[in-house]
């Protein structure tokens, strides 16, 4: 699942509006709507703004993952 995606669920599950995301950090609504549905990537300066928004840090919905190219160790 992707960061977008992530957020999106944590919204409704706290019963957030994307309105209200939007209008505290000044990401257009129909840019953080595609973002959430997953439909484009977050720049990692909106991602910023809406976490702080939400009152998280920003690892809130970040998960490490393991690069393509690199072998397991």
């Amino acid at each position: 699942m992707n960061v977008g995606k992530r957020v999106f669920e944590y919204l409704k599950q706290n019963g957030i509006s994307q309105t209200h995301i939007s209008k505290e950090s000044g990401i257009p609504l129909p840019k953080l709507n595609l973002a959430l549905n997953g439909e484009r990537r977050l720049t990692f300066e909106e991602y910023e703004e809406i976490c702080w928004v939400l009152g998280v840090s920003v690892d809130q919905f970040l998960s490490p993952r393991k690069p393509n190219n690199e072998e397991p160790r």
